[in-house]
């Protein structure tokens, strides 16, 4: 189990590479989704490599949670729950659902498996050992705010996930603009819910893991936003709607 010390270390580590990644996103892509492009070395299949990438934060996570001396306790377990809510379907079902995927760069997996195995240790043992919530927690406001604003972001990022997958049908690979939900306001509708249920993360957690998870979330997931408007806008032209901002509502 990780000493309260090397949890400190590592909260400040992902700190850093959370601003790490925000600058490289500013100068190039992540090849994967409609971004996805060679010369970034060998891949493997889109499925596989969401399995592969995601499967920490459900196995290694659980174990780890495993081993602390709160673990049966029920605030613990009723942050974990939320957290497995979101990872087992992120690294099982999704998958499944997606109904094309284009190879990924076994690179882009490997970078984002090595963030969930981060994520998982300064996660995990947080609320299992190092953290203190006892059952009063669960009655807690920020407990209570922050759990209604997670399962209001996984459902809408499961909402918007539905939109583009049933944007294709099946053998079709072309790109349409997506309507509905979230979509009527942002180009990242999809990202903006997976924020969201981040930032009630940080709230129900009360914690610098839970801050820092969510920053860098907003690291990775706000200069994406930013490139695929950029993409949908040059792609579609004067047919993508003007109103739409990239993951903000009426702002940005």
């Amino acid at each position: 189990m990780i000493t309260a010390e090397a949890h400190s270390v590592l909260v400040a580590c992902v700190l850093v590479c959370a601003a790490v990644a925000a600058v490289a996103l500013l100068w190039t892509r992540a090849p994967y989704g409609r971004h996805a492009r060679g010369g970034w070395g060998p891949t493997l299949p889109g499925r596989l490599g969401w399995v592969l990438m995601e499967s920490p934060a459900v196995l290694l996570f659980g174990w780890l949670f495993y081993q602390g001396t709160h673990r049966a306790d029920a605030a613990p377990l009723a942050l974990l729950s939320l957290w497995m809510l979101h990872y087992v379907h992120r690294t099982f079902v999704f998958p499944l659902r997606i109904r094309s995927t284009k190879p990924m760069a076994v690179l882009v997996a490997a970078l984002a498996f090595g963030f969930q195995v981060s994520a998982a240790f300064m996660t995990a043992p947080w609320l299992s050992e190092l953290g203190r919530y006892p059952d009063a927690w669960l009655t807690d406001p920020r407990f209570l705010g922050g759990a209604v604003l997670f399962l209001g972001g996984w459902v809408l990022n499961l909402h918007a996930d539905t939109v583009l997958m049933n944007l294709r049908q099946p053998g079709d690979t072309g790109y349409r603009i997506p309507q509905g939900g979230l979509f009527r306001w942002v180009t990242a509708g999809n990202y903006l819910g997976e924020l969201v249920m981040w930032a009630g993360w940080a709230l129900a957690t009360w914690s610098w893991a839970g801050l820092a998870f969510f920053v860098f979330s907003t690291a990775n997931l706000a200069p994406r936003a930013a490139q695929n408007h950029r993409w949908y806008v040059e792609r579609f032209g004067d047919a993508y709607p003007a109103e739409r901002r990239r993951l903000l509502p009426f702002l940005w």
